[in-house]
């Protein structure tokens, strides 16, 4: 399963699994050892090599690419981090595949190989590393050389724990069978560099052993997609309404409303104070425009616009009437996206916040916001566990954005989105967010769907548009990116009936 992420401890289960339904753990290392010499050589042309094979499985993994690497022509140098008699399984069995030529890491000296493929440890490593392996680390660190490794980093935790000691930095990471939180959570993944995931015949029947801890983010079914048979109108498309702020504040409310009408919501209200009615109607052409009072007005003009999703915070202010505005909207049950201030002014007072989310509710803050209001003094060890926390503390979708931004619901496999672009780090980018998923939720996704569907699609827009990206171009371009997904979501349905019925 491509988009499953699995925990360390499963994947060994995963390996165990095999071994119990014919496929030998000879066998599973065989094809892990050729697939890391097929991506080296896939991306490399013949150069000296060096392998640093560790004591374990990882190591009888490099020692097999070591041979494959051999058979292909390529200069290949071991150094063994074991001595050589102590081995036992399947690392012996992969020493005896590669031949007697080691060399044992004290007398060993790098000697300029352009490649090192870091086959000492992988994910399963639960200390810090010292000693030799620490020594050739902080060495080929020094050295700027290119570092290939098998599994994950030696020295970075598969579980994207804290790292306590040397660690490689690799250019490739291949791994098997499944990716682990590392592979994909910063600032790991930045570590593990481009992360080829191999599959070495595990055969079916794994995923009743063991559980994702995560997935990544695929694209979603959006509704707009799905919209095809031109009976809809545009109350049947979903009506969002998003608050604004004060006069000198706009802009962020009007980025949202344009997003979840671009996404496609049917129609879209901003709710303006008076004093920024005349700021925002100068601007506005599509969307509609309503007076809004503030406080306890909040629930009454929610109701009186029927809308089926709001969005509170981008602009909206910290403090006294941005905290009982929300409060206001949370009181009408209707599924609301709370962004920016909405969770700021709750800073001091989260448990309030808490005791009137529901399960209808999206939050997305940014790493800061997200310390606001749900602390940062706690043992945390990675932004997923963090998210899974914050979700069931909340009750409700938290979507914590970032280089991976992680949607996590209590009770479900959170999901990671990794389908994004540098260039979305810009002021608005995440208004524009928080305008997609408001208009899923009011087509009748569910928070979490449409939270995570709302990632990929912004994602997306930013990857088309690239450097020089700002927020206002991102609603423009979305109705290319959702008819992109549908040719996508087209051809994948035709693929599917061809290979059930044939041609």
């Amino acid at each position: 399963m491509l988009n499953d992420i699995l925990a360390t401890d499963d994947c060994a289960r995963c390996d165990r699994f095999a071994a119990e339904n014919g496929v030998s753990s000879q066998s599973l290392m065989n094809k892990a050892g050729v697939a890391v010499s097929a991506a080296i050589r896939a991306r490399w042309a013949p150069r000296p090599t060096l392998i640093l094979a560790g004591p374990g499985n990882n190591g009888g993994d490099g020692l097999i690419a070591a041979a494959s690497l051999r058979a292909a022509g390529w200069p290949v140098r071991v150094v063994l981090f074991a001595d050589p008699d102590l081995l036992t399984g399947d690392a012996a069995w992969a020493l005896g595949v590669w031949g007697d030529e080691t060399e044992r890491a004290a007398e060993a000296v790098y000697s300029g190989e352009r490649l090192v493929v870091d086959a000492l440890f992988g994910a399963g490593l639960s200390r810090p590393i010292a000693g030799e392996p620490e020594r050739w680390i902080e060495q080929l660190r020094a050295e700027s050389v290119t570092v290939v490794a098998i599994d994950l980093p030696s020295g970075v935790p598969g579980d994207a724990g804290a790292i306590t000691g040397a660690a490689f930095r690799s250019a490739l990471t291949v791994t098997f069978h499944a990716r682990k939180p590392a592979h994909i959570i910063e600032p790991f993944a930045e570590m593990c560099g481009e992360i080829v995931c191999a599959d070495i015949g595990v055969p079916e029947g794994w995923q009743h052993v063991v559980a994702p801890i995560a997935r990544e983010n695929a694209p979603p079914d959006w509704p707009e997609v799905r919209l095809s048979d031109g009976t809809a109108h545009k109350h049947q498309r979903g009506r969002v309404a998003v608050f604004s702020g004060g006069a000198r504040a706009t802009g962020a409310a009007r980025l949202a409303a344009r997003a979840a009408l671009r996404s496609g919501a049917g129609l879209v209200t901003v709710c303006s104070p008076p004093s920024a009615s005349l700021v925002n109607a100068s601007h506005l052409t599509t969307e509609m425009l309503a007076r809004w009072t503030g406080g306890s007005d909040t629930a009454r003009l929610l109701a009186d616009l029927r809308a089926q999703a709001a969005v509170l915070g981008p602009g909206m202010g910290v403090g006294e009437a941005t905290h009982d505005a929300v409060l206001s909207a949370l009181s009408a049950g209707m599924p609301l996206v709370l962004d920016a201030d909405a969770l700021t002014s709750f800073a001091e007072c989260p448990d309030t916040l808490f005791q009137a989310l529901h399960a209808a509710c999206v939050l997305t803050p940014h790493q800061g916001e997200f310390d606001r209001v749900f602390g940062s003094g706690r043992d945390r060890t990675n932004k997923l566990d963090r998210t899974i926390e914050a979700a069931e503390t909340a009750g409700c979708t938290v979507l914590l954005k970032g280089p991976a931004t992680v949607i996590a619901s209590p009770g479900m496999t959170p999901r990671i989105n990794r389908h994004a672009s540098p260039w979305l780090a810009t002021a608005g980018s995440g208004d524009v967010l928080t305008g997609i998923i408001a208009s899923g939720l009011a087509s009748g996704m569910a928070p979490d769907d449409a939270a995570a569907g709302a990632a990929w699609l912004h994602g997306d827009a930013g990857r088309q548009l690239g450097a020089g990206l700002i927020a206002e171009d991102l609603p423009e371009v979305l109705p290319e990116v959702l008819q992109a997904l549908g040719r996508r979501r087209r051809r994948e349905a035709a693929l599917g009936h061809l290979l059930t019925h044939g041609s």
